[in-house]
């Protein structure tokens, strides 16, 4: 078996961050009783819902198959269409089509880069029967209208929020705003589990739904059986998945939590250093900053005006990367890896979304960086576009 190996002084664009206090909580656990579904599990619920505002909250053993419970939830089955944004990594969208449904595609708002609730409207036909926003980057959504379209339209609203625990919108913590909102816990995100998800929700016909999806379709809830034939019997009501999270995912998600506010004020001002630095570079647009919501900056996204270079985008990575900074693309729209082009989706159906992949770079950022770090980017930044700056 073969490992990459990362280079001497490699800055990552993401990275977890672990003290000994994470170290002796998952310790905790493996010297108890439980390694799989035990305690710590309801408590990590608790801690998510408490920390959004939820009365509900469900683990899942990845944010991919929270999103799954979620559609499974919704009742999104065959022959439904799902509206969510091209702008994403490919769940947003491989939910829907675990369920035998269809995504449908709308484009970005190109000052944002979430999804435009315009082509929303659009996008809507007799069979959608549900709305995915992403919560790109981090930035809160225009949540205000998407509710509306899908009040209008009798939507269910299912927020993809892999970005964005930590954030607000118009003075409310995402997570409790809509039917139902998923977070991410992979190593890269404001917290970890290692790998791991949620759902969080106020609906409690969700919920249920949820437990029991998560965990083959099995119940041992005495109202909800056929018959009781004892304190032993359980029953598999529907096919259901083995998505559960275990005792260790959750003792190192309550650990992390605690340090959640501390870990995005981090990145807020890692932030701001990138924006004051950038700012007089005429060949970058920066982030957008929100007036209705307080992003919890998942990932910082510089847009390159090509038009004002000499190189192409390719060209500004590759000097980044030799100058040992760990930069990535988030993302090829999702209709355009070759799996959905077998589907029968073609380029050009988000002409915002194309335009922006061509042009974005994602910079390092996350808590355990220092601010050497930091001047680093921006240095390695500044001397690449100087480079290739058109005389």
């Amino acid at each position: 078996m073969s490992f990459v190996k990362i280079r001497e002084n490699y800055l990552p664009y993401g990275k977890q961050s672990i003290d000994e206090s994470d170290i002796n909580a998952v310790v905790e656990v493996l010297r108890g009783n439980y390694l799989t579904t035990g305690p710590y599990i309801e408590e990590f619920e608790h801690t998510v819902a408490d920390y959004v505002g939820t009365k509900y909250a469900v683990s899942f053993s990845n944010g991919t198959a929270a999103l799954h419970g979620a559609c499974y939830a919704a009742g999104i089955n065959e022959g439904d269409e799902v509206i969510t944004t091209a702008m994403t990594f490919a769940a947003s969208a491989n939910c829907v089509l675990y369920q035998g449904a269809v995504p449908v595609f709308a484009d970005i708002d190109d000052q944002t880069y979430n999804i435009d609730p315009l082509d929303i409207e659009k996008k809507i036909t007799p069979k959608t029967k549900a709305i995915i926003p992403v919560h790109f980057t981090g930035q809160p959504v225009n949540l205000q209208s998407i509710h509306q379209i899908a009040k209008e339209h009798n939507l269910i609203v299912i927020e993809d929020a892999a970005h964005a625990i930590g954030a607000t919108y118009q003075g409310n913590r995402v997570g409790a705003l809509s039917d139902m909102t998923m977070f991410s816990f992979h190593p890269v995100k404001h917290v970890t589990t290692g790998e791991g998800g949620i759902i969080t929700t106020n609906n409690k016909r969700y919920y249920q739904k949820l437990i029991q999806f998560r965990s083959h379709g099995i119940t041992r809830d005495r109202k909800l059986l056929s018959k009781d034939e004892g304190p032993w019997y359980y029953e598999m009501q529907f096919l259901g998945y083995n998505y559960r999270m275990t005792d260790i995912q959750a003792a190192l998600g309550i650990s992390q939590m605690k340090k959640l506010n501390e870990f995005i004020e981090k990145r807020r001002q890692y932030v701001t250093l990138y924006n004051q630095a950038f700012e007089s570079l005429p060949e970058v647009i920066l982030p957008f900053q929100h007036i209705d919501g307080n992003s919890s900056w998942h990932l910082y996204v510089i847009r390159l005006k090509t038009d004002r270079l000499s190189g192409t985008r390719k060209d500004i990575f590759e000097a980044l990367q030799k100058q040992n900074i760990g930069v990535n693309v988030h993302y090829l729209p999702v209709y355009l890896h070759p799996f959905y082009k077998g589907l029968g989706y073609s380029k050009g159906l988000c002409p915002q979304a194309e335009s922006l992949y061509e042009e974005m770079i994602s910079l390092p950022l996350f808590p355990a960086m220092t601010e050497k770090d930091v001047q680093d980017v921006i240095r390695a930044v500044k001397q690449s576009i100087n480079h290739y700056r058109q005389s």
